[in-house]
């Protein structure tokens, strides 16, 4: 990859220079060979990385020279080229002049990667996402390896959008290609979160609806359809692939849980429903198994065990509405974490980051709900009775209890209140009715996708109902059960709402500040998009398009293109309506796209200090790109 810094210590330096070239005497490897002719020298020149087993090759433009060099020795081609090929100190100059080699018009050398994918067991020569390489260069690439690489017809892998054009060219000359997204699909197998679990297996029947997912925490589920959300399980095993972004996967990953897709599960593993199993996933493969009595009971051990989130202590006797623009992180005692994060954004004032409009409704009008309506008291006795343990039970009665909190009526001044506000501040236009409660976008609890979001609410009386079904969310199966994991006081949770300014998006998504498919890049932002509004990207009921993108040099890797052939949009009524993605729509995630989207994520990282990657979602309005979502990313 392009070098954007060049400050290594001469002794590093000097080992690279003085890396032996030949086999000697005492068996030393080389560092470098001519050829790989077969399994043996491509295990000791290649490493494995999560999935991958990864190999790397110069060619000399001037001797058509190849080299096969040693990538557990020299981490990076600049390594290799400056320290044995052309021996010359990191300089700033060497280093300039050797990122050459990555415009279309190289002057000394080819740079290239090869990749043994292990999942799918193709193989495949790529090169930097940001290399310029032209049509010419990769046909003689491709040439030189069929003479010198055991592995014969190499298809090229174009890594980048403009790769992608490349690739239509050398296709048409009669080389073999594949991308990305063609081996993201192929795929049988799939980890989202590597680990270990012991629990009872319970295969989930096909055409089981949602809403009547019933789990308990010792549960290890094999789902066959994709789902919006789940409850807090043990481990998770599903034959529909998703992505790492979707709220089940982040969920698991808070967890800590085994997590992983294998479309073959339910054949190999259905004997299983019922028993208690011993479930392991790792990068390339997985192991499930029927447990032994002692590993069961230590899995019960650990299920007693719970963690501990502190909240921030709410305040819940102050009505005042606070637009975005007159508020900061610490008003999450307030108006919840949610509104106070982007308000904490929109108050640093930053070039080019753009927030739609919003103000919060404080805890103040959710107590004044229940209260007025008598639901308090309901609330306690559901909590006290010793049934709350059960997990039917459980569902049964946070079902009434919400259905009673959407149908009690709403206080009247309060919602004339609200409505004169989106009337003269928001313009009156649909607004999306948001969650923001004290216990959700906190280090240590993520909370995505437990509260409920009302998008393009239209009208006085629909925003009321949205006020109401949000507070209602409170008390979600799944909210309930992930606070119980976490050890969360439920008497201390309080909703708030934040109401926004509604964008009818072309697009939609998810931005992490870290690189979630290759653990040593600590560089890279991890971005999922699909037409339309944001929902159908986090439910991940359908593969989105997924890139990493490197904001120190401009480099976009492709991960796969969204399957999706329906979005959503505003309803001219308010609401939302199902369309199908225009013929010929295209990349989301152009580079541009992706370089305006990091840039406006760059701007607020310093913003937050808890020193963790961040959950970003933003909304694509024609070319204008707008954050709507910030809080820690929580991951193993």
């Amino acid at each position: 990859m392009k070098l954007t810094g060049w400050v290594l210590t001469v002794a590093v330096a000097l080992a690279f220079v003085s890396a032996p070239r030949h086999a000697n005497a005492k068996g030393e490897q080389r560092a470098w060979v001519k050829e790989v002719p077969d399994e043996k020298t491509w295990k000791a020149y290649s490493k494995t990385v999560a999935t991958d087993a990864l190999g790397k090759f110069i060619i000399d433009l001037k001797t058509n020279d190849i080299y096969f060099f040693d990538v557990n020795l020299f981490n990076i081609h600049a390594d290799f080229v400056l320290g044995v090929l052309l021996k010359k100190a990191w300089t700033a100059d060497n280093v300039r002049e050797y990122n050459k080699n990555y415009e279309r018009i190289k002057p000394k050398f080819i740079l290239g990667y090869i990749t043994h994918h292990m999942k799918v067991d193709r193989w495949s020569f790529a090169f930097w996402e940001g290399d310029k390489i032209g049509p010419d260069d990769v046909l003689r690439a491709q040439k030189r390896l069929q003479q010198a690489f055991f592995k014969k017809d190499l298809p090229f892998r174009p890594d980048s959008p403009m790769q992608l054009t490349v690739a239509l060219d050398v296709k048409k000359k009669g080389l073999k290609t594949v991308t990305n997204d063609e081996l993201y699909k192929a795929a049988d197998y799939q980890s989202f979160n590597n680990g270990k679990a012991v629990g009872k297996l319970k295969v989930v029947p096909t055409g089981t609806p949602y809403e009547s997912l019933t789990f308990e925490r010792n549960d290890i589920v094999l789902l066959q359809e994709s789902y919006p959300d789940i409850t807090p399980v043990a481990g998770i095993l599903a034959t529909t692939f998703s992505t790492p972004l979707s709220h089940v996967n982040l969920r698991a990953n808070a967890w800590g849980i085994p997590n992983a897709g294998d479309k073959k599960a339910r054949t190999k593993y259905g004997k299983l429903d019922g028993k208690m199993v011993y479930f392991e996933v790792n990068d390339t493969s997985m192991l499930l198994r029927e447990a032994t009595p002692a590993e069961a009971d230590e899995a019960a051990k650990k299920v007693a065990a719970r963690r501990q989130v502190r909240l921030p202590q709410a305040i819940t006797d102050n009505p005042r509405l606070a637009m975005l623009t007159r508020m900061r992180a610490k008003d999450a005692n307030l108006y919840g974490v949610k509104s106070a994060n982007l308000g904490e954004i929109v108050t640093a004032n930053l070039e080019g980051v753009r927030v739609p409009a919003g103000f919060g409704v404080g805890f103040y009008y959710y107590v004044q709900h229940l209260k007025q309506n008598k639901l308090d008291e309901k609330v306690d006795a559901m909590l006290a009775n010793p049934k709350w343990k059960d997990a039917a039970w459980r569902k049964t009665a946070l079902e009434k209890l919400r259905q009673e909190i959407k149908d009690a009526p709403i206080d009247q001044a309060a919602l004339d209140l609200i409505y004169r506000r989106v009337r003269l501040k928001l313009g009156g236009r649909g607004v999306f009715v948001r969650s923001s409660t004290n216990a959700e976008d906190l280090p240590g609890f993520n909370g995505a996708g437990l509260y409920e979001t009302f998008p393009n609410v239209v009208g006085k009386k629909a925003i009321g109902e949205a006020l109401k079904g949000v507070w209602a969310s409170v008390w979600t199966l799944r909210a309930a059960d992930e606070r119980e994991v976490f050890g969360i006081d439920h008497k201390q949770v309080y909703g708030g709402v934040l109401v926004q300014v509604g964008v009818n998006a072309t697009a939609a998504g998810v931005l992490v500040t870290k690189n979630l498919w290759d653990t040593t890049d600590d560089r890279s932002f991890t971005i999922n998009a699909k037409f339309g509004l944001g929902m159908r990207v986090v439910e991940g009921q359908k593969i989105p398009e997924q890139i990493i993108y490197d904001p120190s040099n401009d480099g976009t890797k492709i991960i796969s293109r969204s399957d999706d052939p329906v979005m959503l949009k505003f309803d001219a009524n308010g609401g939302i309506v199902s369309l199908p993605v225009p013929p010929g729509a295209g990349v989301i995630l152009t580079e541009s796209r992706a370089k305006a989207l990091s840039q406006q994520v760059q701007a607020f990282i310093p913003v937050f200090t808890h020193g963790m990657p961040l959950d970003v979602e933003w909304v694509l309005e024609g070319e204008q790109v707008w954050i709507v979502q910030a809080r820690p990313y929580v991951g193993k």
